[in-house]
């Protein structure tokens, strides 16, 4: 798509969404973009972007910046009046945005579990000694050296459709990705086993969809932001805030090797937050882990919940724990 040819968002025949190119990235946008056509009625197109976390494929992200590397060129097509919104994986949005931008909605969560595939084998268990693992998050990474310490993790980049070509193509025994974009894609019959949440806790956000837009301080909330409000789901919006107000808490970004679930639970006829928390170190063995619950209503208070999970982490990690390289990206 040309300059020439991009909607502008004065025009209000049309909404414009900023959204990576990948297949994943590419459905995520065009299932918000269906969804706002039905519910308002108003035309939306897309503006497909390449970030620098798609071109960067020969490092690891926590050496090169972070998540926010996936980002970073679609607040820059807000800014300059190109788009209205841009989607994105909740997990890859950074813990502070930049001034000027917000999320305005967080949507309905997908499976927040890890999955196994692997074209041979059943379950992580299944795995033989010395089997290897193909994964560049520092998370999975601390995780699966904490369960199997036999295995060999092996670094993986790309999009979810150049991850699984690899392993077809017999490079690693298995890898592990979220369900969720499998699911989204179709492709769901390539998981061999749902990783359960006691056994690998979930990034910070996984299965959510994040909706960002401009917005300067002081100004009267948009039509396309009363909007989005209409998309948001508070359970899962609460529970993912107290997720990343973890990170937050402890100086971290997307890249440090950092769990974060909040899940529901019932408790004597009240909902009741339950949030779970682990933190790896990327040149160490060992997991340190918290948890805590709360009646959580406002996005103030799953806030608190995050930092007394990660006041909680602080007060058990070694000295230098935190502040090792890579720990925080």
């Amino acid at each position: 798509m040309t300059a020439d040819t991009i909607p502008t968002p004065s025009d209000a025949r049309a909404w414009v969404i900023a959204t990576r190119e990948s297949r994943l990235a590419l459905w995520q946008a065009e299932h918000v973009r269906d969804l706002l056509q039905q519910r308002f009625g108003r035309s939306v197109s897309l503006l497909g972007m390449t970030t620098q976390g798609d071109q960067i494929l020969d490092r690891a992200l926590s050496k090169v910046g972070g998540k926010g590397l996936f980002v970073k060129e679609l607040e820059v097509a807000l800014e300059a009046g190109h788009a209205d919104l841009a989607v994105h994986s909740l997990k890859d949005v950074p813990m502070e945005l930049p001034e000027g931008f917000v999320l305005a909605a967080v949507m309905e969560r997908e499976d927040p579990r890890d999955a196994l595939v692997s074209p041979r084998h059943a379950s992580l268990q299944d795995l033989p000694q010395g089997a290897v693992v193909g994964t560049s998050s520092l998370r999975r990474l601390t995780q699966l050296r904490a369960l199997r310490p036999d295995l060999r993790i092996e670094p993986l980049r790309g999009n979810l459709d150049t991850r699984l070509r690899k392993l077809d193509e017999g490079l690693y025994d298995a890898i592990v990705l979220a369900a969720a974009g499998l699911k989204r894609l179709g492709l769901g019959e390539r998981i061999r086993q749902f990783i359960d949440t006691d056994t690998m806790l979930p990034a910070a956000g996984q299965g959510a969809l994040g909706l960002e837009i401009r917005q300067l301080p002081n100004t009267p909330p948009s039509e396309l932001q009363t909007a989005l409000l209409g998309l948001a789901h508070q359970p899962t919006w609460l529970a993912t805030a107290a997720e990343r107000a973890v990170s937050r808490a402890l100086g971290g970004s997307c890249s440090m090797p950092l769990a974060a679930f909040g899940d529901w639970q019932t408790y004597a006829g009240q909902a009741v937050l339950r949030l779970r928390v682990r933190l790896g170190h990327p040149d160490q063995a060992g997991l340190l882990s918290a948890e805590r619950c709360a009646a959580v209503q406002t996005l103030a208070d799953a806030e608190t919940l995050g930092r007394e999970a990660a006041a909680a982490l602080r007060a058990q990690a070694p000295q230098g724990w935190l502040s090792a390289p890579g720990a925080h990206g």
